[in-house]
C-alpha cells in the first residue's frame, strides 16, 4: 500500500477490526479527514482535522516499515505508505510531514484509548462536597447554650 501525497485528495479502503466487515472508508484531504465505517448496522462518518493529529510515525512490521497518520485515539489512525525499501519510507516520511505540517514522530507503539472524562454533574454542583458528608445538625455547641438562666428581653 503506497498513497501518494502530492494527489490530494484521495479515497481508500482500510482494515478496521470493529467495524461492519472489518472495513473503513477514508478520505484524506489536506485540511481534514474523513472516516466513513458502519457499526452494527449503524453509518456513520467522523470528519477530523489534520491539526488533530499528532504527526507521521514509522512503525516496524515482521519485514517493513509503515507510516502511519497517528491520532490520540487509535482508532482513528490512519496508514499511509508499507514499504519494505527504508529509503523509500525515509522520503515519504519527510513528504507527508511537510505536506500536513506535523512532525515525524519516532517509532510509536499502539497505545490504549484516552479515558472518557467525567461529566459535570449538575446536582453535584449544588452543594460542596465536604458539606454533602456531613450531618445537619445534631450537633449545638454546648457552652452557648444557656439553661436555667432568666433571659431579660425589653420590649418597647
Amino acid at each position: 500500500m503506497r498513497l501518494d501525497p502530492l494527489s490530494l485528495p484521495v479515497r481508500f479502503d482500510a482494515q478496521d477490526m470493529r467495524a461492519d466487515g472489518g472495513i473503513r472508508q477514508v478520505e484524506l484531504h489536506r485540511e481534514r479527514v474523513i472516516l466513513r465505517r458502519a457499526i452494527g448496522g449503524m453509518r456513520m462518518a467522523v470528519n477530523v482535522r489534520v491539526s488533530d493529529f499528532l504527526g507521521i510515525a514509522s512503525r516496524g512490521l515482521d519485514n517493513a516499515r509503515m507510516l502511519v497518520l497517528v491520532h490520540r485515539d487509535p482508532s482513528l489512525s490512519i496508514p499511509l505508505c508499507v514499504s519494505a525499501d527504508a529509503d523509500e519510507i525515509e522520503t515519504a516520511w519527510q513528504l507527508w510531514s511537510d505536506i500536513f505540517a506535523l512532525p515525524q514522530l519516532p517509532d510509536v507503539k499502539p497505545c490504549e484509548p484516552a479515558q472518557r472524562r467525567r461529566r459535570h454533574n449538575a446536582i453535584r454542583a449544588r452543594r460542596p462536597k465536604f458539606l454533602v458528608r456531613r450531618r445537619a445538625g445534631g450537633l449545638l455547641n454546648p457552652a452557648a447554650m444557656y439553661q436555667g438562666e432568666r433571659e431579660i428581653i425589653a420590649r418597647e
